[in-house]
């Protein structure tokens, strides 16, 4: 029973990532794991005292977030001491998914959409959830999950990852069509026939197609579509690491907008 892990600083979007990772415990019947990340090493006593005061309040805060909701999840903490990329890589060998917010998961640790969000993209041994979720804001009224479907392989594991997704959330899922290298603007039929015969072997998930050349970066920067997640294969981590940082990434310009990058 390996746990979801989520990465707690004391920020607003750690919380928000702990509260969306509720669901994701609950559901697969396994405990919530909070870690707060401290320094391995520190100057005095002092500055020992006040990393772990830290991370002791970040981690009551994200508790007492969760208990607010009321859900019957099982929650543990810990404070493990390390560069936050690292431990966190380390702590993904034993976990279902670990989920981080979009500002950071360790106090010393540049913002997320950089080094620690690149490094668990490549490295965790578990799927990643990097997620922008404001809690305070009401849902729209579509939120789309999105995935692209094509023929590499591993692509159906994405497929019913971001179908988990879309069931969990109660969300539209949204399928992009084929190989954006391969694809022109005219469908062939083969892509729709291939989500009509997925979609009659799970009738429970509203699914959408859309036959396009682009990948999802480059389709949500051309479109508007409230998109509250992509899902993403990991072989696509590095493009992603590529473009994460301070200039953003593209899936990024939709302000909801999380990424979850699955592997097996």
């Amino acid at each position: 029973m390996k746990p979801i892990v989520v990465g707690i600083d004391g920020s607003s979007a750690a919380i928000a990532a702990a509260i969306w990772a509720v669901d994701e415990a609950i559901e697969r019947a396994v405990p919530l794991r909070l870690i707060s990340v401290i320094k391995q090493t520190h100057s005095s006593p002092d500055d020992y005292a006040r990393d772990l005061e830290h991370a002791e309040k970040s981690l009551r805060d994200a508790q007492s977030a969760i208990e607010a909701g009321q859900k019957p999840v099982k929650i543990e903490t810990d404070i493990p001491r390390g560069p936050a990329g690292s431990v966190m890589v380390e702590a993904s060998r034993d976990a279902e998914l670990i989920c981080v917010g979009s500002t950071g998961i360790g106090r010393y640790a540049r913002a997320l959409l950089g080094s620690t969000a690149t490094e668990l993209a490549e490295k965790a041994h578990c799927s990643v959830a990097v997620l922008r979720t404001d809690p305070d804001q009401p849902p729209p009224d579509i939120n789309w999950i999105v995935v692209r479907m094509t023929d590499a392989p591993g692509n159906d594991r994405i497929i019913e990852c971001a179908a988990w997704e879309a069931k969990l959330r109660t969300a539209p899922l949204l399928v992009l069509g084929g190989r954006p290298e391969d694809l022109t603007e005219q469908a062939d039929g083969a892509f729709e026939r291939r989500v009509q015969d997925w979609q009659r072997r799970h009738p429970e998930v509203r699914v959408y197609p859309i036959t396009t050349k682009y990948a999802i970066a480059s389709f949500l920067r051309v479109n508007e579509e409230r998109v509250q997640l992509a899902v993403i294969g990991a072989a696509e981590a590095a493009a992603l690491a590529q473009l994460v940082g301070p200039s953003g990434h593209p899936l990024f310009h939709h302000a909801e907008c999380s990424v979850l990058v699955v592997r097996e």
